[in-house]
């Protein structure tokens, strides 16, 4: 089984715990605003800006022009792939556990 090349921009975006929260926090509120987020968060609007663009350049917020505002909502397929990513290493260090567990014992009889 050949797995396909790791969602590395998913992986580095989830790798801050600030984006993880603002990932979170959009998930939970829906579409919504840097401006929005600021009053949940220990940070600077600017900030929050910046973290919704680099979740965003990794496929996972979507970004909407609402007026003078921009609106941020999840996009939860980026999330499956990498999960299903994860998946799929997980069984295959499974099954090559279970193949040496199966050795072992075949072995010690």
């Amino acid at each position: 089984m050949i797995l396909r090349e790791a969602p590395d921009a998913v992986f580095a975006a989830l790798a801050d715990p600030t984006r993880r929260r603002v990932l979170r926090l959009v998930a939970e509120h829906g579409p919504t605003s840097a401006t929005t987020l600021e009053r949940e968060m220990p940070v600077t609007r600017q900030a929050i800006a910046k973290h919704l663009l680099v979740l965003s350049h990794a496929g996972l917020l979507a970004r909407k022009r609402d007026g003078q505002q921009v609106r941020y909502a999840l996009v939860p397929a980026q999330l499956s792939e990498a999960a299903e990513w994860i998946a799929a290493l997980g069984a295959r260090w499974d099954d090559r556990l279970a193949r040496l567990r199966s050795y072992l014992v075949d072995s010690a009889d």
